[in-house]
């Protein structure tokens, strides 16, 4: 994907109809079970990077159908970015998967969360563990210079079962370390902090299998060069299924890592409003 805005003056001059709603200027399909959208942004709007908000659609009975979606884009875009999964049976992805610039979205403008800087305390070293689409709120938080100002080392797991469905990331980060604009904006020394470590576990791929597991058997630690996950030095977010944030709570748990929130910064965090 690139950070460049689409130009697209015939869908930014089309005024909302419907509560709350913005328009669609861009939509990109990965798969057939992954895309992602951006919408303009409510002027009103301000958000911390990694929170999430309820968007949708009407329903079949005109009653707004809203989901908790991660805003994917960081604070300072003047758009808003969202990534999806589709559900071909599911109430609203299975309508949201069709749109198309021009088309509009309902938004409620009302940004909460857990994974967000606020939560956590100063640490060294920052984790940032995500399945599918729970990549979303990292997406925000890589591209905030705030991110790599507080944390000397920032590491980005995103686990899928095929190769494909680690496009939208990849990209991602393939465009952070080769963009100009996003260069100049977080800083090539800053940048230099991250890491990606994608992992499949289903299609064969040059890392396979569940982070719980390389976490835990000391893969994925070997593969960092790093001894140990300790809370004198040790930060990290989780996103993704709740499997996985169960299991991730006990491994964090384990190293001594305590859950954070807004109001009692802790070691890590957990997004729970989020499942996918």
């Amino acid at each position: 994907m690139t950070e460049q805005r689409p130009v697209n003056e015939v869908t930014a001059t089309k005024a909302p109809t419907l509560p709350d709603a913005q328009t669609v200027t861009d939509v990109r399909h990965y798969t057939d079970r992954l895309f992602s959208f951006r919408t303009t942004r409510p002027a009103s709007l301000r958000f911390r990077s990694g929170e999430f908000v309820m968007i949708g659609l009407l329903g079949d009975n005109g009653k707004p159908l809203l989901r908790a979606y991660s805003i994917a884009s960081p604070s300072w875009d003047e758009e808003l970015e969202f990534y999806s999964i589709k559900v071909q049976d599911g109430p609203l992805t299975s309508k949201l998967q069709h749109i198309k610039p021009g088309d509009q979205v309902i938004l409620r403008p009302k940004p909460v969360g857990t994974l967000v800087h606020d939560a956590l305390l100063p640490g060294k070293r920052l984790w940032l563990f995500a399945t599918g689409t729970g990549f979303a709120p990292f997406a925000s938080l890589l591209r905030d210079p705030e991110t790599y100002e507080r944390f000397e080392q920032v590491i980005v797991t995103h686990t899928c079962r095929e190769v494909a469905e680690l496009t939208y990331s990849r990209d991602l980060v393939d465009n952070l370390k080769s963009d100009e604009l996003m260069q100049e904006l977080l800083g090539q020394e800053h940048l230099a902090k991250l890491t990606y470590y994608p992992t499949t576990t289903r299609e064969q791929s040059p890392r396979m299998g569940r982070i719980t597991t390389l976490l835990k058997d000391g893969t994925l630690l070997e593969d960092m060069g790093i001894d140990g996950i300790s809370p004198d030095t040790d930060r990290a977010m989780v996103c993704g299924s709740m499997g996985l944030n169960l299991d991730l709570k006990e491994i964090l748990e384990g190293f001594g890592l305590e859950e954070g929130a807004n109001s009692d910064p802790k070691h890590y965090v957990v997004e729970k409003a989020f499942v996918g």
